[in-house]
């Protein structure tokens, strides 16, 4: 019995090493983002639209 258990125990390592080494790899690669001067312009001017209104709505915020 005790050789059965030594084969067994070996072909369970041998298995789980060969899973192993089958493990798939994944890679990740992010090109830069262009960020253009008229669109960060144009996210200002709303936001600085949004803050008159809300201080129009709002005199004693600050």
């Amino acid at each position: 019995m005790t050789r059965t258990r030594t084969r067994l125990a070996l072909f369970g390592l041998v298995a789980a090493l060969g899973a192993s080494a089958c493990t798939p790899t994944i890679r990740l690669q992010v090109d830069p983002i262009q960020i253009y001067a008229k669109l960060d312009a144009d996210v200002r001017v709303r936001l600085d639209k949004e803050l008159q209104d809300l201080l129009v709505e709002n005199p004693n915020l600050f």
